[in-house]
């Protein structure tokens, strides 16, 4: 079993990389299906105060910050993100070595709004991580979950003919839960298979009230655009929760 210090290493292997992508793209997944579905879920967020957990280089950060919030604490445990975050920082924004399974240096009901975009699935502790933004959050206040969708992150792969045509993907072991290993932009990384009812119970028992539940898609203007992208229509790959705090 990894443990945190082999989650935090392999996340500073890959970081140089993935800040690349963030700051030069293509990032297909997250602009053609994500974006729009995380900003419309986190509603009219002008004047809020808005806390990114697992911001990583802090784009998602910086994409709330033009939007008008009155501020926005991102926080990773990767250092290299974070040093590169606070390079590219603007106004309202603020980045801070952190984990976020454990806040316990941000006092309670101070947020309005929580994203946790692609972090959950990062996390050994996802339950650690809903109890902590359920006590930062305000009463009324929102958390807006981007996870890899369970029936993607179980295995995920494309099951292909000998030719390399996607068949469909494989669904295999979905409830065994537990660590999944990938190859991404060439170095090995580790994330967490749940199953949906295992995030749907998390987050009722922390207290959430689910308001929404989102399985984005590619949109037509961006198929139009990326047309190699027509086959993740076929599949989940991505679940977005829109958590209230009571």
């Amino acid at each position: 079993m990894a443990t945190q210090e082999d989650l935090n290493s392999e996340w500073e292997r890959l970081a140089s990389e993935w800040i690349r992508e963030a700051r030069d793209g293509p990032n297909l997944t997250r602009t053609a299906l994500l974006d729009r579905p995380m900003l419309d879920a986190c509603g009219d967020v002008e004047g809020s105060y808005v806390l990114d957990c697992g911001c990583g280089e802090g784009r998602f950060s910086r994409m709330l910050a033009e939007l008008g919030v009155g501020h926005v604490l991102g926080v990773d445990l990767c250092s290299a993100m974070i040093d590169a975050a606070l390079e590219a920082s603007g106004e309202r924004q603020e980045y801070r070595l952190g984990d976020v399974q454990n806040l316990v240096g941000l006092e309670g009901a101070s947020f309005d709004l929580c994203v946790s975009y692609l972090n959950q699935c990062d996390l050994p502790d996802f339950m650690a991580n809903n109890h902590e933004v359920f006590r930062l959050l305000k009463p009324g206040g929102r958390f807006v979950v981007a996870n890899l969708h369970p029936m993607r992150s179980a295995v995920g792969a494309w099951c292909r003919t000998d030719t390399g045509e996607k068949r469909h993907v494989i669904l295999d072991d979905y409830l065994d839960e537990g660590e999944r290993r990938w190859r991404m932009m060439g170095s090995d990384l580790t994330n967490f298979h749940r199953s949906l009812s295992t995030y749907v119970r998390g987050f009722l028992d922390a207290g959430f009230v689910i308001a929404d539940l989102i399985e984005p898609t590619v949109g037509s203007e961006h198929l139009e655009q990326f047309p190699g992208l027509g086959d993740e229509r076929r599949v989940p790959n991505f679940i977005v929760y829109v958590l209230t705090k009571p």
